[in-house]
């Protein structure tokens, strides 16, 4: 799901796979867990890029995961939904209290709760082709 490596002070956190790294409790989980170690191994002068592999950053929220999970009817996939929604912000908070700069190197598309995950919600730096940033509003 995600790899963390450590080069120097910088870590290097990057979604794995060819998939559309959709954000489902699976790969929430491990980029927590990535998270955590990054912040357990921190010293003065780290820093954190986070990147993902393929065509896509994050295509957003696994909304097919939501309505498979469970039950078929309608309100087991909105817990679902929910239940996710509570997971990202988790992921989040565990992002934005860290103690180093955090840079997105948005390799690819970020969409929904993937741009989220890439943004200045949660980032402290982006960086992305000029055009890409221009397209997500974080650029004159």
């Amino acid at each position: 799901m995600c790899t963390l490596e450590k080069r120097g002070d910088i870590f290097f956190l990057t979604i794995t796979g060819d998939d559309e790294h959709r954000l489902n409790p699976n790969l929430i989980e491990s980029l927590r867990s990535a998270l955590r170690k990054a912040r357990e191994q921190s010293t003065r002068g780290s820093a954190l890029i986070t990147t993902a592999r393929g065509k896509f950053f994050s295509n957003g929220f696994d909304l097919a995961w939501a309505e498979s999970a469970g039950s078929s009817s309608a309100a087991a996939a909105h817990d679902h939904l929910h239940h996710l929604i509570n997971l990202f912000k988790t992921l989040i908070a565990d992002l934005i209290s860290l103690p180093m700069p955090t840079i997105a190197a948005v390799t690819g598309h970020a969409v929904s709760g993937g741009l989220m995950f890439s943004s200045y919600l949660s980032h402290i730096y982006i960086i992305s082709r000029s055009n890409k940033l221009q397209q997500m509003g974080s650029m004159p």
